[in-house]
């Protein structure tokens, strides 16, 4: 079966359906019109539109609603509980199970409106579809923590932005192994940066799950703890954030997750509890040894 499937949702019985606003008007805020068109067209059951993303009759209208569903989860401050995922998606392709960028559409739109997004990516993938969206601007300011090497295969130290755009990327790649000691580290080292320095109008989130423990598609050892400190510490440093599903693909592990952090983001106590991951020495050094550079490609742009 292929990893994102319906069962991903499925293990959440208890969220209530929601009527979810049309958001066909929004997706040219980010897609061109010939993509949103051949999505629309991709219609037979089994298509593939790349070597990871494949479709259905029904995927275009939940494409559609997960956008809508974003959008929504913008303006009231919520979490939006969707598939499919979006951060891989460009404005012209799919990649990496995505259709239409979501949480790209929403801070679209909210800059649109004047806002200044910081757009935090704690997926274990690379969102390469939103940082390519948002590589050339200063409104928004696009934070990845993820594994590398890994799918999509860049989020480098180096990838920084371009013209406008120089200093608001920040990718924070990890060393495959690493534990929630090494991410709970890079989440705090840059954190007083995008809150103080940046000053967003609003936060968005692509929570992605796949960087636990016991994900099928990853490497890196996070426990729901993690999850649960990233949302308390979001939700006490900023007023106005709101939150979209990315990736995790273990069905038992997902819920556990999601409910973690949205725990933390409500100021609630932790619903689950996991033994703490550490890293090895040698993952340690080449994690300091990455985040050194990355800060002395960051310098010019920011205070440390």
């Amino acid at each position: 079966m292929h990893p994102e499937n319906v069962k991903r949702l499925e293990v959440f019985p208890d969220v209530p359906e929601t009527e979810i606003i049309d958001a066909t008007p929004y997706l040219a805020l980010v897609h061109e019109p010939a993509y949103i068109k051949n999505i629309r067209n991709a219609h037979l059951d089994g298509d593939w539109l790349d070597r990871d993303t494949r479709v259905s009759p029904g995927s275009y209208a939940a494409a559609v609603a997960a956008v809508g569903a974003t959008i929504m989860a913008s303006e009231t401050g919520d979490f939006a509980l969707v598939r499919p995922p979006g951060h891989h998606a460009y404005p012209n392709r799919s990649s990496g199970f995505c259709l239409f960028n979501n949480v790209a559409i929403a801070t679209q739109k909210l800059v649109n409106e004047g806002k200044r997004v910081l757009l935090i990516d704690f997926d274990g993938h690379l969102g390469d579809g939103t940082s390519h969206i948002f590589y050339d601007t200063d409104q928004v300011l696009y934070w990845s923590i993820h594994q590398y090497p890994a799918f999509p295969g860049n989020g480098r130290v180096s990838e920084i932005g371009e013209g406008s755009g120089t200093g608001y990327t920040i990718n924070v790649p990890l060393p495959p192994q690493s534990g929630d000691d090494i991410f709970m580290d890079a989440f705090r080292t840059f954190l007083p940066l995008v809150e103080k320095q940046f000053q967003p109008d609003v936060v968005a989130i692509s929570a992605g799950f796949d960087a636990h423990v016991f994900d099928l598609l990853l490497e890196l050892r996070v426990t729901v703890g993690s999850f649960y400190r990233i949302g308390k510490t979001l939700s006490e440093r900023f007023d106005h954030l709101f939150a979209t599903l990315e990736g995790g693909y273990n069905v038992e592990e997902l819920p556990r997750c999601v409910y973690n952090f949205l725990a933390g983001v409500n100021g609630e106590e932790a619903p689950y509890e996991e033994a703490p991951t550490t890293s090895s020495r040698t993952i340690w050094e080449e994690y300091e040894n990455r985040l050194h550079v990355l800060i002395n490609y960051l310098q010019p742009y920011w205070k440390f």
